[in-house]
C-alpha cells in the first residue's frame, strides 16, 4: 500500500494548482485523486467539447439536466473545463471583509502576487476585439452613456464600471487548470494522478484522518497529509459522509459523528441574477451569424459592475452582464439568436445549504441555495435595482438599435416571480467557510486547517466566508497559490 505525503482530493482549479505546486520539491510524494476522467497529457486528445472555449460544456458533470445550482464538474481540470472561462476579482471591501473575518493572509496586498502567478500560470489574456458582437460593443456604449467608466476587471483595486475579464482560452481553446498547471508536473515521478476515483469518505479516528476510501479501490488512500478540494459542493459533502458536520443532522442519515462541527455544509452562497430577454432585430441576427461562420462568435465578452445604495463603500454589489448568440438552454432555427441583460446579485444576504439525503455517496446531495430568500429582504430590493438598471442600459440608443423590448418590466415582478425567475451565476462558495476560533460556524482558520483535525485543510472555494463581488475562479486559483506556498513550507 502506498502512503503519500500529501493527498489532495478533488483535481479541479485548486487542487491542480495544490498538485503542480506541492510536487515541485522532488522529496514530496503527491496523489491527486479525482472523481472524474483525466483525459492525459495531450491537449488535442481531450474531447472537443471540453477544448472549446465557446461552450458550456455538460457531459462531464455529476449530475445532467439538473437546474444551474446542481452543476459540478467531474473531470480533471473541474470548473475550468465547463464554465464561461471568466477571471475577474473582488473589491477592496470584500479584502476588508475577508480580512476581518479571516485575518491578513486575505488582504489584497498579502493575495496580489498570488494573483499575479494565477494569470501567468493560467495564461489569461483579454478577448480580442473580434470576439466582441455588435451588441457586446453596443453594451460599451450604453455604459459609456450612462457614465461608466472603463476599469481593468481582474485588477486589484479596482472601482465600479465596465470592462472585459480576463479568459483562459487560447484561439477559441479552453485553457483549462489541467492544462495550466499538471502538463509539466506529469512528468514528476513524485506526482500520481488517480482519474474516474470518487472519494466515499474519509477514515477519522481519534482526530486524524488515517485514510480515504475510493471507489474502485481495494485498500484506502493513505498520506500524512490530506487536502480536501472537491467544491463547494462537494468537499462538504465528503466531510459529512465522514463523520465532521453538525451532529443533529449526521444522526439524521446513519452517519457517526466524528467532529461536530455544526457550519460544514451551511452558509452557502451563491449570486442569483435574473434575466430580461430582448428580442433581436433581423440585423442583429444577421451580424451574429456572420461571426459565427468566422468562428468568432461569443455570447457575453463585457460586463458592468455597479454600486446601489446599499453597497459598501470601496465595493459594488451588482453585475450587469449582456448576452447575444446562441441560447445556453434548448435551440432555435438557424440564424436565430438569444439576446437580453441580466443583474446580477453579487454580495447576497441569503444563505443556503448542502446536506446529505443518506450516508450513500450514490444520492443526490440535498443542495439549496435559497437565492432572495433572507428575511429581510435585502436581496430582492438590490435585485430590483438592478433590473431598473438593465432596462436603463435596453433603452440606450445604442442598445435599443439592435433589440425590442418585450413582456413586462423585470423590476415590477412579485417577490415569487422573481424567485421563481432567478437563476445563479454559478459561483457556490462558503460551505467550510474560514473565520476565527471564536466563531462556532467556522469550519477551517485562514491557512484551510480543519478544526479537530490534526492534518486535514481544506482548499477551494468552500472556504470563502462570503462570496466576492466577482466571478470567483480567479480569486480561488490565488488561494489556492497561497494556501500553496505554505504548505511547502510547513508541511
Amino acid at each position: 500500500m502506498s502512503v503519500y505525503d500529501v493527498v489532495i482530493l478533488g483535481g479541479g482549479v485548486a487542487g491542480c494548482v495544490l498538485a503542480a505546486r506541492l510536487s515541485e520539491d522532488p522529496g514530496r510524494t503527491v496523489c491527486l485523486v479525482e472523481a472524474g476522467p483525466d483525459y492525459g497529457p495531450d491537449v488535442r486528445a481531450w474531447p472537443d467539447a471540453l477544448r472549446d472555449a465557446r461552450a458550456l460544456p455538460r457531459d462531464d458533470v455529476w449530475e445532467r439536466h439538473v437546474p444551474m445550482h446542481r452543476v459540478r464538474a467531474k473531470v480533471l481540470g473541474g470548473s475550468s473545463c465547463v464554465n464561461g472561462c471568466w477571471h475577474t476579482w473582488p473589491s477592496a471591501a470584500d479584502h476588508r471583509e475577508w480580512t476581518d473575518l479571516v485575518g491578513p493572509q486575505w488582504s489584497a496586498a498579502a493575495l496580489e502576487p498570488f494573483r499575479q502567478r494565477a494569470i501567468a500560470q493560467m495564461e489569461l489574456i483579454p478577448p480580442p476585439a473580434t470576439e466582441l458582437s455588435a451588441f457586446a460593443t453596443a453594451a460599451v456604449d450604453a455604459a459609456r452613456a450612462l457614465g461608466f467608466a472603463e476599469v481593468d476587471m481582474a485588477a486589484t483595486g479596482s472601482t465600479p464600471g465596465y470592462g472585459v475579464p480576463l479568459l483562459n482560452a487560447i484561439d477559441g481553446v479552453r485553457w483549462n487548470a489541467a492544462f495550466a498547471y499538471l502538463s509539466a508536473a506529469r512528468t514528476r515521478p513524485n506526482l500520481t494522478v488517480l482519474g474516474d476515483s470518487p472519494v466515499r469518505r474519509l477514515i477519522v479516528r481519534d482526530g486524524r484522518v488515517r485514510g480515504v476510501v475510493v471507489d474502485g479501490r481495494a485498500e484506502p488512500v493513505t498520506g500524512g497529509a490530506y487536502v480536501l478540494a472537491a467544491g463547494a459542493l462537494g468537499s462538504p459533502a465528503i466531510l459529512l459522509r465522514s463523520g465532521v458536520g453538525p451532529a443533529r443532522h449526521l444522526k439524521e442519515v446513519g452517519v457517526e459523528t466524528e467532529v461536530d462541527l455544526p457550519g460544514v455544509g451551511a452558509n452557502l452562497s451563491d449570486q442569483p441574477g435574473v434575466f430580461m430577454p430582448l428580442a433581436p432585430t433581423p440585423e442583429l441576427n444577421a451580424t451574429l451569424a456572420a461571426q459565427q461562420a468566422a468562428g468568432d462568435l461569443y455570447v457575453s465578452r463585457v460586463l458592468a459592475r455597479a454600486a446601489t445604495a446599499g453597497a459598501p463603500a470601496g465595493g459594488w454589489d451588482l453585475h450587469i452582464l449582456p448576452v447575444a448568440g446562441p441560447p445556453l438552454f434548448g435551440k432555435l432555427p438557424p440564424g436565430q439568436y438569444e439576446a437580453g441583460i441580466s443583474a446580477y446579485l453579487m454580495k447576497p444576504a441569503s444563505r443556503g445549504h448542502v446536506r446529505l439525503h443518506s450516508a450513500d455517496p450514490a444520492d443526490p446531495l440535498d443542495i439549496d441555495p435559497a437565492v432572495l430568500s433572507d428575511p429581510d429582504g435585502l436581496d430582492l430590493a438590490t435585485m430590483r435595482a438592478g433590473l431598473r438598471l438593465v432596462e436603463r442600459f435596453a433603452d440606450q440608443p445604442a442598445v435599443a438599435r439592435w433589440t425590442r423590448r418585450t413582456g413586462p418590466s423585470p423590476a415590477e415582478l412579485t417577490d415569487e416571480e422573481l424567485r421563481r425567475r432567478a437563476s445563479v451565476y454559478w459561483h457556490p462558495v462558503g460551505t467550510c467557510a474560514a473565520g476565527p476560533d471564536a466563531d462556532p460556524d467556522a469550519v477551517v482558520d485562514g491557512e484551510g486547517r480543519v478544526r479537530g483535525i490534526a492534518n486535514l485543510r481544506v482548499a477551494d472555494a468552500s472556504i470563502l466566508p462570503t462570496a466576492p463581488a466577482a466571478n470567483t475562479q480567479l480569486p480561488v486559483l490565488a488561494i489556492a497559490e497561497q494556501l500553496a506556498d505554505t504548505l511547502r513550507r510547513t508541511l
